[in-house]
């Protein structure tokens, strides 16, 4: 549309179209170009947390701090990864019922 529609407004759609986020990134965290940074309190946990590193194939930067705090964030974001959610099919409404009656769906159940 033409720019006094809007009297002078920034248009919505294009200045959203220049931010935001970018999904579609290319390199991705805990890999060599993006290592994951972990800080750790004790050399046992260096040692376990490096081992869970190398089962799963990711790079990373493990720091020891023994005055400091635990943070493993980052690792915890990559190793517990939510699913998608799937939802079973609803039935239309002539479909046949799901209980098995023999009817349709918008006789039975709907």
């Amino acid at each position: 549309m033409h720019d006094l529609y809007y009297k002078g407004r920034i248009h919505t759609r294009h200045n959203h179209v220049n931010t935001g986020y970018n999904t579609k990134r290319a390199v991705k965290l805990g890999s060599e170009r993006h290592p994951l940074t972990l800080v750790v309190t004790s050399e046992s946990r260096k040692v376990e947390i490096e081992s869970i590193i190398n089962e799963q194939s990711l790079f990373a930067h493990v720091s020891l701090d023994k005055d400091g705090v635990e943070n493993l964030v980052e690792l915890d974001a990559i190793l517990n990864k939510p699913e998608t959610t799937r939802f079973k099919k609803v039935p239309k409404r002539n479909d046949p019922c799901l209980c098995g009656s023999g009817n349709k769906y918008k006789k039975c159940c709907g």
